[in-house]
């Protein structure tokens, strides 16, 4: 089985320029990740866009489902900002060419590149969730899994929890 990894943007993939305090994006965090979380797994890596998921647009989550349904690979991880994750998941789960696949969406609350960021237990618990999880779309964050219809993200509290 080849796992196939997404890049979208979001938190997960930010950067922190020092020089001006702001959060942006360069390149995708996504190789380093893959290299430090040691995957046995042959993996398949596409960045489909770095945005932040509150600029995301109709025509960007469009991308992201041609991008699944044109995947040869059951299993597929999405890297995806965590405000509008639900409605890109939606997209994916109502549509047509994806009934056969796994697609998992997660992201992180604090970048990659920060200290104490959840970037690479989230992306290590996707991974391993969408080789066993029957086909369908689903979150996957902070060790919970949810269908992609039953999930919302508490922002006061910082978690992702059912309906």
């Amino acid at each position: 089985m080849t796992l196939r990894i997404i890049a979208t943007g979001g938190t997960f993939d930010k950067h922190y320029n020092e020089l001006n305090g702001v959060l942006g994006f360069a390149d995708s965090h996504l190789p380093e990740v893959i290299k430090r979380a040691r995957l046995t797994v042959p993996v398949e890596l596409e960045v489909v866009s770095l945005l932040d998921s509150l600029d995301m647009q109709d025509t960007d989550r469009h991308k992201v489902l041609g991008a699944c349904q044109a995947a040869a690979e059951k299993a597929i991880v999405i890297v995806h900002g965590t405000d509008t994750m639900r409605d890109t998941a939606q997209v994916l789960g109502a549509a047509e060419g994806t009934s056969d696949k796994t697609i998992v969406f997660t992201g992180a609350m604090i970048p990659y590149e920060i200290a104490n960021s959840d970037a690479l237990f989230n992306f290590g618990f996707a991974c391993g969730v969408a080789q066993v999880l029957p086909p369908g779309v689903y979150v996957a964050m902070n060790g919970k899994v949810f269908t992609w219809d039953n999930v919302t993200k508490n922002r006061a509290a910082g978690v992702f929890q059912p309906l």
